[in-house]
């Protein structure tokens, strides 16, 4: 790093005592080592280009798990605030029947003053909060009427019942806001990450940009080459277990009660298999959709809002994010895995692709990109968290 300090004479002077050059130098490197302490870093400094790499995927990563941050909070919202419209609805009408519950005991009153029975306590009676305890005080509930009576009992309800919903509105509203202000948290956040993410890209050279779509097209021969071993283990799964039921029939077991099982485990297959495939041509209809983080479609997705779109098309409703989808179906073993199985990934479950097969699956993978078939281990074997069959 070039120091920007003038040049001194081999013999200066330190604190009044002349010092050889040897020294001068030493003391020197110290003073350079203390300004590149305190200064901001040079280009010598500059992360190296898999730091980059690694920098920006995990920012992506981040940028996915606050998506689905931001996807739980706005679902929460919305439920929240439909649950105070239909309150706060609620409210409004309980209120109007307080009213006219109100003006039926205001016309008692009335009548009453204009008979002289209570006249002096007529405004004491429609200011008071329990006209029950009014009328008990005043030893007029003997001289009331049936009708009369039930229409104190059902204000005092109405005016209780309209109490309750006003407090469970308030605590609705308090709770939405709540959710509201996680969702704009949640929604910095994602920001946050992709515009750091985007600042790292732009400072690479045309060569670095280079240099790392090499990087990039590397990982996915290895990602590729890793689904088709698993396909091979797959396949002779498959060959193996077929083998196993021809062995079983021809030793006469399909006539007992065994036989009767791997019937009906072949119907759920069929049943699955035909379901999964409505979701498998809805993904494949979004191919080429771009990746908009908290998007559901029909013109982009994220991660979640694909896998979900998918299922919806077959018939099974999905939970929208990827931590509650990973709970919404049977775990199974990634060597059993079946199209239209979903596939999980990190330690955070924070993204996940619809499985096709051999290896492969659709997935809306991060922001810049598309929606598209990839090899399962795109981000390496590690990476795989674990595997859910929906229905």
């Amino acid at each position: 790093m070039a120091s920007h300090r003038k040049s001194r004479p081999a013999g200066t002077r330190v604190a009044g005592i002349r010092t050889p050059a040897l020294a001068t130098a030493a003391l020197t490197s110290v003073a350079l080592l203390s300004q590149t302490a305190n200064a901001s870093p040079s280009t010598d400094d500059k992360p190296s280009l898999e730091e980059v790499e690694k920098k920006v995927d995990d920012l992506y990563r981040q940028a996915e798990t606050a998506t689905e941050k931001y996807n739980a909070a706005k679902e929460k919202t919305t439920k929240q605030r439909k649950q105070v419209d239909t309150l706060l609805d609620d409210v409004a009408k309980r209120t109007q029947k307080l009213n006219d519950a109100r003006e039926e005991l205001g016309s008692f009153a009335a009548a009453q003053y204009r008979t002289g029975a209570s006249a002096p306590q007529t405004a004491t009676f429609l200011l008071a909060d329990s006209p029950k305890d009014y009328f008990d005080q005043t030893q007029l509930m003997d001289r009331m009427t049936g009708r009369q009576k039930e229409a104190v009992d059902d204000y005092v309800t109405q005016q209780s019942e309209t109490m309750k919903k006003r407090k469970e509105a308030t605590e609705s509203l308090q709770t939405l806001q709540e959710s509201q202000s996680d969702l704009k948290t949640a929604k910095a956040t994602v920001q946050k990450k992709l515009a750091d993410a985007r600042e790292l890209l732009s400072e690479l050279t045309a060569e670095e940009k280079a240099r790392l779509a090499e990087i990039e097209r590397e990982k996915q021969e290895e990602a590729a080459r890793k689904a088709a071993e698993l396909a091979e283990q797959q396949a002779a799964e498959e060959r193996r277990q077929e083998e196993a039921a021809a062995e079983q029939q021809e030793s006469g077991s399909s006539s007992t009660g065994t036989g009767t099982s791997t019937g009906s485990e072949a119907t759920a297959d069929s049943s699955y298999a035909s379901k999964a495939e409505k979701a498998l041509a809805f993904a494949r209809a979004q191919i080429g959709k771009p990746y908009v983080w908290g998007a559901t479609g029909p013109d982009s997705y994220d991660c979640s809002g694909l896998t979900q779109g998918a299922w919806n098309a077959a018939g099974i409703s999905l939970p929208r994010t990827t931590w509650d989808q990973v709970n919404a179906g049977t775990t199974v073993s990634l060597a059993n895995a079946q199209p239209g199985d979903l596939v999980f990934f990190y330690d955070d479950i924070s993204h996940v692709g619809i499985y096709i097969g051999n290896g492969m699956m659709i997935h809306a993978p991060k922001p810049g990109a598309y929606v598209r078939e990839e090899s399962i281990y795109y981000d390496g074997e590690g990476s795989i968290h674990s595997v859910v069959r929906p229905a």
